[in-house]
C-alpha cells in the first residue's frame, strides 16, 4: 500500500482516541490565568472576577445540552444525555450544579445578586460562551457531543481544586468546594457517553477523524478566549505605560 493510501486510512478507534487526548495540551488548564489560580496567585479580586463570568458558563450548558437533545432523534441517546440537564438545573430538592456555583461565589465572598444578575461578565465571556450554544443549536447533534469532549480533561482540574484552594485560598469556604466535588463523578461518566458517540460516528474516514478534532479545538478556543477575557477583566495591564482603559459601560434606568 502506497503512502498516500496509508495516509487516507482512518486511525484505529485507538488510535483516534489517542489523538482526542492530545488535544488536552490545549486545555485552559495551561492559561496563564489558570497556572496562577494553581500556584495560589491570584488575588480576592482575581478569583471572584473568575467565579463570576465562569457562571456565564455554567448556566449555558444546560441550553447547549437541551440543543443536542432537540437535535436528536435517537430516543436512547437522548435518555442519557438528558441527565446532564438535571444535573446542572437540580431536580426537586436536590442542588443541581448552577446552584452549587452560586454557592462558590458566595464561598468566594460575592452576593448571590452580583453572581446571578451577571453584571460582572465580561463582553468577551458573553461572546465567547454564546458562540458555544449557537454552536450546539446549529451543527448535528454528533458535532456538539464531539465538542463536549474537553470533558476528557476535566475530572483533574477538578481534583486540583479540592486538593490546593484550602491551603493556597484558605478565607474561601469549603463548603464552596461542592460543585468541585460533584463534578468529580459526573464528569467521567458524561465522558464516557460522549467519547463512545464520537469514536463511532467519526471513525469512518480520516476526514471525519480531523473534522471531529477541529471541532475538539474549536471548544478549546472557547474556553481558554473565556480564560483571556477574565484575565484581562482581572489584570492590571499597561499599554505604552498608560493603564489599560476597560470600556464604560453606561447604565440607563427605564
Amino acid at each position: 500500500m502506497n503512502a498516500v493510501t496509508q495516509a487516507q486510512l482512518p486511525w484505529t478507534r485507538e488510535e483516534f482516541e489517542a489523538k482526542l487526548r492530545e488535544k488536552g495540551q490545549g486545555y485552559h488548564i495551561y492559561h496563564p490565568f489558570h497556572v496562577m489560580m494553581y500556584e495560589g496567585k491570584l488575588t480576592k479580586e482575581q478569583l471572584q472576577c473568575w467565579v463570576a463570568n465562569r457562571f456565564y458558563y455554567q448556566i449555558a450548558i444546560p441550553m447547549k445540552d437541551a440543543a443536542i437533545l432537540s437535535n436528536c432523534p435517537d430516543k436512547e441517546v437522548r435518555k442519557q444525555w438528558i441527565v446532564r440537564i438535571t444535573d446542572h438545573d437540580g431536580v426537586d430538592d436536590q442542588i443541581g450544579g448552577i446552584e452549587a456555583w452560586i454557592k462558590l461565589g458566595e464561598a468566594v465572598g460575592l452576593s448571590r445578586e452580583q453572581v446571578t444578575s451577571l453584571e460582572l461578565v465580561s463582553p468577551g465571556v458573553r461572546f465567547a460562551v454564546d458562540a458555544y450554544v449557537n454552536f450546539a443549536k446549529q451543527r448535528p447533534w454528533q458535532e456538539s457531543v464531539c465538542s463536549s469532549l474537553t470533558e476528557l480533561f476535566a475530572p483533574h482540574i477538578h481534583q486540583q481544586r479540592i486538593s490546593s484552594w484550602p491551603s493556597m485560598y484558605p478565607w474561601v469556604k469549603e463548603e464552596g468546594l461542592m460543585y468541585f466535588k460533584k463534578r468529580l463523578t459526573e464528569a467521567r461518566r458524561d465522558v464516557e457517553q460522549g467519547l463512545s458517540v464520537t469514536l463511532d460516528y467519526f471513525s469512518t474516514s480520516r476526514e471525519m477523524q480531523l473534522k471531529a478534532l477541529d471541532i475538539l479545538q474549536f471548544k478549546l478556543n472557547v474556553l481558554w478566549v473565556v480564560a483571556d477575557s477574565i484575565m484581562l477583566a482581572s489584570t492590571e495591564i499597561k499599554t505604552e505605560g498608560r493603564d489599560y482603559l476597560r470600556q464604560p459601560v453606561i447604565k440607563i434606568e427605564g
